[in-house]
């Protein structure tokens, strides 16, 4: 590396002496791009950023610990990740929840809490079978304000209809949500209120 960063100044050298030369007259030399990126240090630049023994360590992305998994009859798999500590949620009530929802080999669908910015619209369900999906609804069960919890919830009681909430409004998520409605959904759910 040393040769050729020593190369590379006697190149550029060797370049500013001929701009400059003697009887003022105009000598042009053809110089290509790559000794040009050579002399300023990019190729240099470049091979140290793609050295892996050199780059930035990735951060602990550790998942939250399991306080329990609950299977249910129907397929349903719950697991609480945090308990939480306010009014619990039961049949007939409205609930106000923030959520993610995944396929089930991890790819984003649709969420109430933008991933860039952490802005949060919340949405309000209630806790009945005709308005909500089936799967959604066993999760939320139980749930405590404050509290949080991630489910597999399989297609036989998720969207089996296109009216069952949460569905999102704008036409985009909507559609990549519905094409999606024939497989496992994997929905994080965070309890806000209890109305």
């Amino acid at each position: 590396m040393e040769a050729c960063a020593f190369r590379n100044v006697i190149q550029c050298n060797y370049i500013l002496r001929s701009r400059n030369c003697v009887n003022k007259q105009q000598d042009y030399i053809r110089v290509s791009r790559r000794l040009v990126l050579e002399s300023i240090g990019f190729t240099a630049l470049i091979s140290f950023v793609h050295h892996p023994l050199l780059a930035a360590p990735m951060p602990d992305t550790t998942e939250p610990q399991v306080l329990r998994t609950q299977r249910q009859v129907d397929g349903v798999i719950i697991q609480d990740v945090v308990e939480g500590k306010g009014r619990e949620a039961h049949e007939g009530d409205l609930v106000e929840v923030n959520y993610v929802c995944r396929r089930s080999n991890g790819y984003f669908v649709h969420s109430t809490v933008d991933q860039f910015n952490g802005e949060s619209k919340p949405v309000i369900l209630p806790l009945d079978d005709k308005q909500i999906i089936q799967g959604l609804k066993e999760v939320l069960i139980g749930m405590k304000v404050g509290g949080k919890r991630r489910a597999l919830i399989p297609p036989s009681v998720g969207y089996i209809n296109e009216n069952l909430k949460p569905i999102p409004d704008e036409f985009g998520p909507r559609r990549s949500l519905l094409s999606h409605a024939n497989e496992p959904l994997v929905f994080e759910v965070q309890m806000l209120k209890v109305l």
